[in-house]
C-alpha cells in the first residue's frame, strides 16, 4: 500500500460524532498527520459556509465539499460545478405541483423554495448548523449558481418521476430518512477529490479518505485507501478498503493507526 500523502474526512458520523463534536482523539490523530506533512483536507456534502468553525478547529484549508461541487486548495476556489438551471428550473415546477419542500445551496447560503414542511424541518435541524432555519425565497435560483439541492421526501414517497427526463440529469443521493441531496449527474466526493489531486499532482494511490454515508461510496473506492468508520452503512463498508471502529469509539484514529500512519 503507498503511503497516503493526503487524507480526506467526511464530517457528519466521521469527524463529528451524533453530538456534532470532535472527539479528542480525532483532533490529536489530525494534528498528528500535519505534524508529518501529510494534507489533512476535508470532504462532506456540506456547503462551506456550514463548516467554517471546523475547519478553524483543526486548521484545514482544503476541502471537496457540496458533494464534489464546490473545491478549495489553501482557501481558494480550484473547481465548481453548478447544477444545469434549465433542469433545475423543471426540478423546481414539479416539486412546487406535488407539494415537497425543497432547497437550495450555494457556497455561502441555504434558501428554502417555499415554506418548509415537516420533513424538511426535522432533516436540516438534524444538521445542527451555526446559522438559524434558512428563510424562503422563490427566485433565489434564478439569480445564484445553485451547487446543490436539497429535496425532501421518505422512502414510502413515489419519486419514480426523478428516473424520467430530465429530472434524471441530475442525481439523487439520501442523507437523511427524509433528506435527498441533488446533485449533478456525474458529481461526487470522488469528483472532485479527482480535481484536487490534479491540482496537486498527486495520484489517487497517494490519497485515502474516511466516511460513513451514502455519499462516500464513491470517494471510499476511488482513493488508494477507503476507510469506513464502524457506524457507515453497508454499501460504505463494502466500497472501502478497511473498516475501522465507530466515530465515538476513536474510529480516526484508530484507522490511521491500523495504515501505520499513526
Amino acid at each position: 500500500m503507498t503511503k497516503p500523502k493526503i487524507v480526506f474526512f467526511d464530517i457528519d458520523d466521521t469527524l463529528y460524532d451524533q453530538n456534532k463534536s470532535v472527539p479528542d482523539s480525532t483532533a490529536e490523530a489530525i494534528n498528528n498527520l500535519q505534524e508529518q506533512g501529510i494534507i489533512t483536507a476535508i470532504a462532506t456534502g456540506r456547503s462551506p459556509f456550514m463548516f467554517r468553525a471546523l475547519r478553524e478547529q483543526l486548521d484545514i484549508h482544503s476541502f471537496v465539499s457540496i458533494n464534489g461541487s464546490y473545491v478549495v486548495h489553501n482557501d481558494v476556489p480550484v473547481y465548481t460545478n453548478p447544477l444545469a438551471s434549465d433542469v433545475l428550473d423543471a426540478l423546481v415546477s414539479q416539486t412546487r405541483e406535488i407539494g415537497w419542500s425543497l432547497a437550495f445551496v450555494t457556497e455561502e447560503l441555504l434558501k428554502m423554495d417555499g415554506e418548509a414542511d415537516s420533513k424538511a424541518r426535522i432533516s436540516i435541524e438534524s444538521l445542527k448548523l451555526p446559522i438559524s432555519f434558512p428563510e424562503s425565497d422563490p427566485h433565489f435560483f434564478e439569480h445564484h449558481e445553485i451547487y446543490q439541492g436539497l429535496l425532501f421526501y421518505s422512502e414510502n414517497d413515489d419519486a419514480r418521476f426523478l428516473q424520467n427526463a430530465p429530472f434524471n440529469q441530475f442525481r439523487y443521493v439520501r442523507w437523511h430518512q427524509y433528506g435527498v441531496d441533488v446533485i449533478p449527474k456525474l458529481g461526487s466526493k470522488a469528483e472532485g477529490i479527482k480535481q484536487l489531486l490534479n491540482k496537486l499532482n498527486l495520484t489517487p494511490d497517494e490519497a485515502c479518505a474516511f466516511g460513513d454515508g451514502n455519499n462516500d461510496v464513491e470517494m471510499l473506492s476511488y482513493v488508494g485507501t477507503g476507510i469506513a468508520m464502524g457506524n457507515a452503512v453497508e454499501k460504505a463498508k463494502k466500497s472501502a478498503d478497511l473498516v475501522t471502529t465507530p466515530v465515538h469509539q476513536n474510529g480516526i484514529y484508530n484507522g490511521l493507526k491500523q495504515i501505520g500512519l499513526l
